[in-house]
């Protein structure tokens, strides 16, 4: 149990603009900051950052929240979890009880599994700092390879004993159980039920997620028998997927968002060597083939990739298979081949970082001119092979969402292999045209969504009842209920809105003193009942605390622990537009600014809603005077008719509508 005190002294400290962006690249946009989301897969930034707020909102999925949601959401941790990560983030030290491995295991199976890999790869550099076989085996490995001690240790490098079960006896007697090892994978059990450690005489490669926590290894093998395997990798688990990791992400976001580049290398030490050269921007899909969440994870904090390939011929050119996807995601592709069969590691070795650095941001190419540059001298002459090429080029191109880097890249294309342009914007447009009808294709069957119903009041009777409403074959069928009720919750959320945006402010109209916004509202609601659940609670809510002597912030309902309220409260509080200064600085154009009048901006809420009751009343009495067969019930029915249309009409004077007489 972490104490209030530490909890609001967390929430105080946590910067939303800090926290989100540890995992997302956001810009400046008016008076938000706006980047990917990344709960969802987008191209086009609909996630909305408001710092004077301290809260997040993507107007894509609708996810939002403030820095603990956000943590909760991206790293699927529970409320506590959520703030002790914010407190180590921001060195606020939490009180809590002092817990052994066993009950931390007890209390969260999933957090156990992060438990024991943390003191997996404690154990291994322990190992390769410490131990007889880590110093003289794993250590002099590493130092012969050429890496610094402080890239040793940044990177939390280590060593695994060669024995069968040296991890799990110093697991378990630290307290660690044997099921949580296998289900990482750091720990097999064989066909006679005997457990062994999976890595053995094996430098060690900690995999760390965004936050910087341990949830994966590779292990490179020292020895020079060919019947095993030159690495070994952690198999798939509850905390490792490894689709979704880049190796070295952790210790290169910042500069990555930074530098607006992000480095894309094969292995590990290839991700060492290139730190070691102080490029820091730099990651690895170690060793498998680049996947589409690699590349979405790359875009939330760049849109600009280069490629550091390995010099092998073939190496390269099945390397270009798989890059299309990058292009598809909208990303700026540039590649950099190294010279002699080099693989960025040993070049930079070879050369040292200086000379390293500099060839990098002299040698680089775009992706496409690169591709067709590799092909063609393939090619050579043999004009099927040729034109194979061509297509297959035209086919990245088509890939590209941007038009405009389309025709800058058939225009240089055009030239690199002679064939004009018109002939490959043919052929870049009968792809598209086959893309197109294959999806269309494949939509097929699907029912067509009509419309929700648009924010238009409807009345079918704007002057009273007709001389013919007891006829059952007359007149317009009454509309169905689902349509004012839409149009009650629009108002009803635009009360709320009014509540937390300016409820604070003091009323400044018709003479009223010392009446904050918030009470002037509350007391202008006394006769309406609100129908939307989570609006009737933040109303009910807002009410007990003016009772209690307290004025409530929007701050409150943001944060309030029922999800509703608070995404509710989020959602009002925040806007996917803002206005530009070019309307008046650049047009002359003046947009009025609802808080300049707030007195028509507050009561025209008030009225707008109140008029959606009384439409509602209206409509019920339209339905029960057609249903009541007693004439007497008719007149007094009609009666209350006669004065709520009235209520109506004064309202809609205020409002500067129109009510037929």
């Amino acid at each position: 149990m972490i104490y209030q005190d530490t909890i609001n002294k967390i929430m105080d400290t946590s910067r939303i603009e800090e926290v989100v962006g540890d995992f997302v690249s956001l810009k400046k946009r008016g008076t938000s900051l706006i980047g990917n989301c990344p709960f969802h897969n987008e191209k086009t930034p609909s996630f909305h950052v408001s710092v004077t707020k301290g809260i997040y909102k993507c107007f894509g999925c609708g996810k939002g929240g403030d820095s603990v949601h956000f943590i909760m959401d991206h790293e699927k941790y529970s409320y506590p979890e959520a703030l002790k990560y914010l407190a180590q983030k921001y060195n606020i030290e939490v009180e809590e009880t002092e817990e052994s491995p066993q009950v931390i295991e007890a209390n969260n199976a999933r957090e156990s599994l992060y438990v024991v890999s943390l003191y997996a790869a404690n154990y291994f550099a322990n190992e390769l700092w410490t131990g007889e076989q880590g110093r003289a085996i794993g250590l002099s490995y590493f130092k012969e390879r050429g890496f610094r001690e402080d890239i040793i240790k940044k990177f939390e490098l280590g060593y695994s004993p060669d024995q069968w079960d040296a991890l799990i006896l110093s697991a378990a007697a630290a307290g660690h159980k044997e099921e949580y090892l296998e289900k990482t994978g750091l720990a097999i059990r064989n066909e006679k039920g005997k457990v062994y450690d999976r890595f053995r005489g094996r430098v060690m490669f900690p995999i760390h997620n965004f936050t910087g926590r341990v949830i994966g290894f590779g292990g490179r093998t020292l020895k020079t028998d060919k019947n095993v395997p030159k690495y070994v990798n952690s198999p798939e688990s509850d905390i490792y997927h490894k689709s979704n990791v880049l190796y070295g992400l952790f210790q290169a976001k910042k500069a990555i968002r930074d530098l607006d580049n992000c480095y894309l290398v094969e292995g590990y030490a290839d991700v060492l060597s290139v730190h070691q050269a102080n490029i820091e921007n730099v990651v690895a899909s170690s060793g498998t083939s680049l996947t589409i969440e690699q590349i979405r994870l790359i875009g939330r904090f760049t849109k600009n990739v280069t490629i550091l390939y390995d010099g092998d011929a073939a190496g390269i050119k099945a390397s270009l298979r798989g890059l299309d996807m990058i292009l598809e995601e909208g990303l700026n592709v540039k590649v950099v081949n190294f010279p002699d069969g080099h693989d960025p590691d040993s070049y930079m070795h070879k050369v040292g970082a200086g000379v390293f650095k500099t060839y990098i941001e002299n040698n680089r190419k775009d992706f496409i001119l690169y591709k067709a540059d590799i092909l063609l001298k393939e090619a050579g002459t043999d004009p099927i092979k040729r034109a194979g090429i061509i297509r297959d080029i035209v086919e990245s191109i088509a890939k590209i969402p941007d038009e405009i880097k389309v025709s800058v890249f058939v225009r240089e294309c055009s030239h690199l292999l002679q064939v004009s342009e018109h002939t490959l914007m043919t052929e870049l447009n009968k792809m598209r045209n086959a893309k197109f009808k294959k999806g269309n294709q494949s939509n097929q069957g699907q029912q067509y969504q009509r419309p929700s119903a648009n924010n238009q009041s409807f009345s079918p009777y704007p002057d009273g009842p007709p001389d013919n409403l007891f006829d059952d074959n007359a007149g317009p069928d009454l509309p169905e209920m689902e349509i004012v009720a839409d149009d009650d919750l629009l108002q009803e959320h635009e009360i709320i809105r009014l509540l937390l945006a300016f409820g604070h402010e003091l009323v400044s109209w018709d003479n009223i003193d010392n009446m904050y916004i918030g009470s002037f509202i509350m007391q202008n609601l006394s006769d309406v009942t609100f129908e939307n659940e989570i609006c009737k609670l933040i109303i009910q809510n807002y009410k007990e605390e003016i009772e209690n002597g307290h004025l409530p912030v929007a701050n409150q309902f943001i944060t309030n622990e029922n999800r509703k309220i608070a995404d509710l409260a989020i959602t009002l509080s925040t806007s996917p537009h803002s206005l530009s200064e070019n309307w008046y600085n650049k047009h002359q154009i003046y947009v009025r600014d609802e808080t300049v009048n707030l007195k028509a901006t507050i009561l025209g809420g008030l009225y707008h809603l109140k008029k959606k009751k009384v439409e509602r009343l209206l409509l019920g009495l339209l339905q029960e005077i057609k249903a009541e067969p007693d004439p007497v019930n008719q007149d007094i029915l009609m009666g209350k008719y006669a004065f709520m249309k009235n209520v109506e009409r004064e309202i809609s004077k205020f409002l500067g509508s129109v009510v037929i007489k």
